[in-house]
């Protein structure tokens, strides 16, 4: 049955360097050994139908601009680039353009961790706190057991994109991964999947720690540079100092923007990494050699495998139990199983102020393919994996994967909060007195109401930005968020006591888990 990926977890013209326009050429391929037995009997009609399976997307959506690669066995057998780097620029990319990888970090980051415990410096069952011992969850006895597995798994019991909204409003990764002992575990601990940013990200710096660097420092050391990864980087600044990189794209009335910059820095692991075609065509390669790059050894074997293996059921309960395949978690990889019963690893990742990435591996084939692309995700890098793979599989004319992934990235988009109804006639709002103040929670720390001319002000105390509120509905304002998170306006709630003095303050986009209230301090 053809069907999209689950819990995607949640965003031209050719330029080649010499060596790659190589692998371009015919001899390429057709001097690629294809293992014996291997089912991808299509592989070459899938090459060569690649350039117009992007160019058609590209086409339909309007990017501007993406980068693929392909790897079968130890082999780069695609490696291009398409359309620009900038919309309106006439910079192009090519195979050494860097992009953000958004959550494709994820799978990188557990390529660094093999590495660590390929070295003896962890394990993955090490409790969280052996290494990183000021980090709390909010039950005292999930502390002490959580380990990076079970992180790297997102199965620790915190709540879907737990830490996200902290980033949002403005906190640095040690204030959010320090604030993360109040939230509110969504399940019992080992019991569901959750995706989590910041979890991972958790365990990721307890494992740099062991190692006695920064994370960033410890992914450069431990991968990019031993791997030849030079386009590579866990930090923001590098990204931003490329002379070959994208620019984020929005989209906006039908057309394509550079108006948003995402700075990842706060959840690196998670989905800080930026890298081109070229470096992740020799990740494909590591992962398909199993820790090694031809004769190179950079990752234990055993240690690499462990991330490919399944962890946790990601879709539960299955809708008909006899027909419907299980979808699953690896640590830092999706893990599918499809009709034949082909393993798929894959990830997506998505940046909805501009970026969107996506990998898909046939192990058994030694075939993989990643995609990626400068625009807000709406299923582009997906459906052009998918389109690859069923060429390759030959299988028959399938879906329209690019309608299909289109549709199921609105669904996943879209915002999640609005503002509520109101009256017919909304009623005016108290005296700005009412709503005056400093309000707190442990969770998201303070705020300040203040009177400004005649509207008020919401103010955090973690960036010190200050967002205009509008009179909605008597004790109901709106202001307009910011962060990767934010969509339109959103609804900040006074509850007034009888001496028409407000006690309490919710903001809806905060209070997606139930933790968005504050509560007003005394004078």
């Amino acid at each position: 049955m053809n069907q999209p990926e689950r819990g995607i977890g949640i965003g031209r013209r050719l330029v080649l360097p010499a060596a790659a326009a190589a692998l371009l050429a015919p001899r390429a391929l057709a001097g690629a050994t294809i293992p014996p037995g291997n089912a991808a009997t299509g592989i070459p009609e899938a090459i060569a139908r690649l350039d117009g399976i992007a160019q058609q997307a590209m086409q339909r959506t309007g990017i501007p601009g993406m980068a693929i690669a392909v790897v079968l066995g130890d082999e780069v057998v695609y490696l291009k680039g398409f359309g620009v780097r900038r919309q309106g620029d006439p910079a192009t990319v090519d195979a050494g353009t860097v992009f953000p990888l958004a959550s494709l970090s994820k799978p990188v980051a557990s390529t660094v961790l093999a590495a660590l415990v390929g070295d003896g410096l962890v394990a993955w069952d090490d409790p969280l706190i052996r290494h990183y011992p000021g980090f709390r969850m909010h039950d005292d006895w999930v502390t002490a057991q959580v380990t990076l597995r079970d992180m790297f798994a997102h199965r620790s019991g915190l709540p879907d994109h737990a830490g996200d909204a902290l980033e949002d409003v403005g906190y640095g990764r040690d204030a959010v991964l320090g604030r993360m002992r109040y939230l509110n575990p969504s399940s019992s601990f080992r019991s569901h999947y959750a995706y989590t940013n910041f979890g991972l990200t958790a365990a990721a710096v307890a494992a740099a720690m062991a190692a006695g660097k920064p994370w960033e420092e410890v992914a450069a050391d431990r991968l990019y540079r031993p791997a030849g990864m030079h386009d590579t980087s866990s930090r923001f600044a590098d990204y931003a100092a490329a002379p070959n990189r994208t620019h984020g794209h929005f989209k906006v009335d039908g057309g394509w923007v550079a108006r948003y910059v995402r700075q990842p820095d706060a959840q690196s692991p998670a989905g800080g990494v930026s890298s081109s075609a070229r470096d992740m065509a020799t990740w494909l390669r590591l992962q398909l050699g199993r820790g090694s790059l031809g004769e190179t050894r950079i990752v234990q074997q055993a240690a690499l495998d462990e991330t490919h293996c399944p962890q946790i059921i990601r879709t539960q309960p299955a809708k008909d139990p006899a027909i419907d395949h299980a979808s699953f978690y690896g640590l830092g990889w999706n893990v599918e199983y499809d009709d034949q019963g082909r393993v798929r690893w894959g990830h997506s990742g998505a940046f909805n102020l501009g970026a969107a990435t996506c990998v898909n591996i046939l192990p058994g084939e030694r075939l993989g393919i990643v995609v990626l692309t400068n625009a807000q995700p709406i299923g582009v890098p997906e459906a052009v994996c998918r389109s690859f793979l069923d060429v390759a599989l030959a299988v028959p004319a399938g879906p329209d994967w690019l309608m299909l992934y289109g549709e199921l990235f609105k669904t996943a988009m879209a915002p999640d909060y609005s503002l509520p109804p109101t009256h017919a006639v909304p009623s005016p709002p108290l005296p700005a007195a009412s709503y005056v103040g400093r309000y707190a929670s442990d969770l998201f720390g303070g705020v300040e109401v203040a009177a400004s001319g005649a509207g008020l002000t919401l103010k955090h105390d973690a960036v010190g930005a200050e967002y205009p509120m509008h009179a909605f509905d008597r004790d109901v304002f709106s202001y307009q968020p910011t962060g990767e998170n934010a969509y339109g306006p959103a609804a900040v709630t006074f509850t007034v006591g009888p001496e028409s003095v407000a006690s309490t303050m919710t903001v809806q986009n905060l209070d997606l888990n139930g933790q968005g209230t504050f509560v007003r301090e005394k004078a």
